[in-house]
């Protein structure tokens, strides 16, 4: 009987067919946010979704954009919560740091947000500064990923 790694998975490129397991993946845009549903479709066809799938199908996502001072920007990490623990955040984040077209990378959270503050350290980003006023009594802390130079794109 052969089995499976469960830590086995993929990190490719996301194609616009990609989009609907996406959504359905998301938890924000599964509860009906609209806005989510519209981004993330804009994300698949831009190609600039990176997704994280193994055998069972579409596992989690990230984002770069190139909007924020035309540097690299991780706009959304999403990990399925049943996928959660197995490092798809981690590989996700380093395949976005590989692919990024910019020597630096940022992203942000809210302070709140201790899980994905705890991910950014372990995968090697840097605070670089703290932002008042997004969300109203938790604010925005920003993280820096630097690299010597830019990609070539090797995610497909």
């Amino acid at each position: 009987m052969n089995t499976v790694d469960l830590d086995e998975f993929v990190v490719r490129r996301a194609s616009e067919s990609d989009a609907d397991a996406l959504v359905g993946i998301d938890m924000v845009a599964v509860e009906g946010d609209d806005g989510r549903q519209v981004n993330i479709r804009r994300w698949c066809r831009q190609g600039l979704a990176l997704v994280a799938e193994d055998a069972s199908g579409l596992l989690g996502y990230c984002v770069v954009e190139y909007t924020f001072f035309e540097q690299g920007f991780v706009t959304m990490l999403m990990v399925a919560p049943s996928a959660r623990g197995r490092g798809v955040g981690h590989r996700l984040l380093d395949a976005a740091a590989t692919s990024c077209m910019t020597p630096k990378l940022f992203t942000s959270t809210n302070v709140s947000n201790q899980p994905m503050q705890r991910l950014l350290q372990r995968a090697g980003w840097s605070p670089v500064g703290l932002l008042h006023g997004l969300d109203e009594g938790d604010p925005e802390l920003f993280y820096l990923r630097r690299w010597q130079t830019t990609a070539t794109d090797p995610v497909t």
